[in-house]
């Protein structure tokens, strides 16, 4: 019986039962992008979602005004400061989005087999016989026939929370529908869906354009979520625009696919974005369950890349498949890697190794012959929502190599924040990925007492 050779495979030895337990760990290595509406808007409830494992707040301009957002991402800085965790912060457009707008705020019940229309008149009040909307096109665009979901958030037309009707008559800018499904909708504001109908509206639209270059441009967005994605020259069309918009050309922009048109153009897209959101609830109505199945197939999906892992590899990505191997073979707690774009460390989490990599993002010096600044708040904020990255910002006045005055690298204060966080103890085995002059080195350290 080869029993030294059995223990070395075990996947855990059971003496480790014996061994102290760590007082605290990161959150899970799936990070959580949390919504800040009306119930979660507070300094306290913000700060208990940063507690709890938020690593992006999104914003949605679908509702709600500047000042309305303004307030709360100002609660959100003091959440951030009281808490100790950062944060970045997403800014979802509403582009071509149809909306019925209910100013009344009154709760309105339709009931299945009565009709109802849909007017462009935002004036009138909405009522259960006819609701105004947000789009002048509408009778333009739909036909006899048709199927139209109208209510918030996730919805199918088959709760009591939401309406599934088909067109029957269209009266000049009027269209009349047949309710399907009766039901209770609440709120100021619903979402209006046309199952497989292209909206002729353009994915960002002015009053979009208008929120990015004032809210946006004011809280340094790090992500932008751009709604209905349809083309690639959707994404490049938003990059052109943040471009000129000074520190917002680093703003990275996810692609939110939520109609069929999306799902075709689906290869194109991705290309140009820097990020994918594929919108379960809009694509939900349009697309039949079993056909979820047929987007991913894992089987074939690991037969493509072993096709494809032949292919000569860059100098980064190879330091950063090594840097995984590396620290699997040694059963490492942590990768600690240094770097100033992000890049190095985004490699190494695309390789999802099984311990968390703690990315030290070094800032940098630049200048724009009117004053001079430091870069790196962007990057760490960026590696919040990449699984398994948890960005730490260093101090500019420390290089990777380099010491303080109280003999402080920069290495031993990651590996001191490693401990002081849980992910580490003594005789930890840790990997370090860095660079040392123009040569990358990969290294592995034992922690002592």
């Amino acid at each position: 019986m080869h029993s030294g050779r059995l223990l070395l495979e075990e996947p855990i030895r059971m003496a480790s039962i014996l061994e102290p337990s760590k007082p605290n760990f990161f959150h899970a290595m799936t990070k959580i992008v949390g919504t800040l509406g009306p119930k979660s808007r507070s300094v306290e409830v913000i700060s208990a979602c940063l507690e709890a494992g938020m690593s992006v707040a999104r914003f949605d301009f679908s509702w709600g005004d500047i000042d309305y957002h303004q307030e709360t991402v100002e609660n959100l800085k003091k959440a951030v400061k009281s808490t100790k965790k950062l944060c970045a912060v997403m800014l979802d457009t509403v582009g071509p989005e149809l909306q019925v707008v209910n100013k009344s705020e009154r709760a309105i019940s339709l009931e299945a087999d009565s009709f109802v229309v849909l007017t462009p008149d935002q004036e009138k009040e909405a009522s259960s016989a006819l609701l105004p909307i947000n789009f002048s096109g509408l009778s333009k665009s739909v036909k006899p026939g048709d199927t139209i979901f109208i209510g918030q958030y996730l919805f199918t037309g088959n709760e009591t929370t939401s309406i599934w009707m088909e067109v029957a008559e269209l009266k000049g800018d009027d269209v009349v529908c047949l309710v399907k499904s009766g039901a209770t909708l609440a709120g100021s504001l619903y979402t209006l869906h046309i199952s497989q109908i292209r909206v002729d509206l353009p994915t960002l639209s002015d009053a979009d354009k208008d929120v990015i270059s004032k809210w946006g441009f004011r809280n340094n967005i790090d992500f932008l979520s751009l709604s209905h994605t349809r083309h690639a020259e959707d994404v490049r069309h938003a990059r052109e625009f943040l471009s000129k918009l000074g520190d917002l050309h680093q703003t990275l922009i996810f692609a939110k696919i939520e109609n069929t048109e999306g799902l075709t153009h689906f290869d194109e897209i991705l290309q140009e974005a820097d990020g994918v959101i594929i919108s379960r609830g809009n694509l939900g109505i349009d697309l039949p369950p079993e056909k979820a199945e047929k987007v991913f197939n894992q089987d074939m999906y690991f037969k493509h890349t072993v096709k494809h892992v032949g292919q000569p590899m860059t100098h980064l990505e190879s330091i950063a498949s090594s840097a995984v191997r590396a620290a699997i073979k040694v059963r490492a707690s942590v990768i600690i890697v240094f770097t100033s774009s992000g890049r190095a460390a985004r490699l190494i989490a695309k390789y999802r190794p099984t311990m968390p990599v703690l990315s030290v993002v070094i800032p940098q010096l630049k200048t724009n012959q009117l004053r001079w600044s430091f870069t790196g708040a962007f990057e760490a904020r960026q590696s919040l929502i990449v699984r398994g990255l948890f960005p730490m910002l260093a101090d500019p006045r420390h290089p990777a190599e380099s010491t303080s005055a109280n003999n402080e690298s920069v290495l031993k204060v990651a590996l001191d924040h490693g401990k002081a966080s849980g992910i580490t103890k003594s005789h930890d085995r840790v990997v370090v990925c860095q660079k040392v002059g123009d040569a990358s080195v990969v290294k592995i350290i034992e922690l002592e007492d």
